[in-house]
């Protein structure tokens, strides 16, 4: 069984958004067609609670993308995004929702950042995802979504410690930062991910 995995598709992320992601937007067309070629489709969603300690915001003093120590981990301090219950969090209008099966929301413990879809940032607790598709019977597990070199990324480095063959759908996500999506993918690889453009699943 397979499962395509959309990771944080969200206003914030998108052009415009509190923290977009540059040309966020253009994947969402891609994402759309590649959910009918799947059985199942899961979605994950950024669900902060307003004082997340991940907000600058919340650190009088500090300033967007400062880096802290929260809780013994490295934490770098985002504008605040994906708030509970406003538009900056939910999905946008142009995405298909109808065949997302489960969404699996994430970062609401405002004591620790959620990046990857399966465990918080310390590895404190899951999320339920792995055993969600676990459940389902699934083996191989497809990454879109935003953005490409944070949460989606440590969502396959999850899925690969998890055991399910991963394969990120390049072309169906977009990075913040170029340089450091070379340098992260490059560590995927090394794990055994896999790395293919929709085409070849379309």
């Amino acid at each position: 069984m397979e499962a395509l995995l959309l990771i944080d598709i969200q206003n914030d992320f998108l052009p415009g958004g509190s923290l977009e992601v540059p040309e966020g937007d253009k994947i969402i067309e891609v994402v759309n067609r590649l959910q009918e070629r799947f059985e199942l489709v899961v979605a994950t969603q950024d669900w902060h609670p307003k004082n997340h300690k991940s907000f600058a915001s919340n650190h009088p003093g500090k300033k967007v993308y400062d880096v802290i120590e929260l809780h013994g981990l490295e934490q770098i301090l985002w504008p605040d995004h994906c708030v509970q219950d406003t538009p900056g969090a939910d999905f946008p209008p142009e995405l298909h929702t109808a065949k997302i099966e489960a969404i699996f929301r994430k970062g609401m413990d405002p004591e620790i950042d959620t990046y990857s879809g399966f465990f918080d940032n310390g590895h404190l607790k899951t999320t339920g995802l792995a055993d969600y598709l676990r459940g389902k019977n699934v083996q191989q597990v497809y990454l879109t979504g935003l953005a490409g070199d944070i949460c989606v990324y440590l969502s396959g480095i999850d899925s690969l410690q998890e055991g399910f063959d991963t394969y990120f759908i390049e072309d169906a996500t977009r990075p913040l930062n170029q340089e450091e999506y070379q340098r992260v993918m490059k560590i995927y690889r090394e794990k055994g991910g896999k790395v293919i453009q929709s085409s070849e699943l379309l």
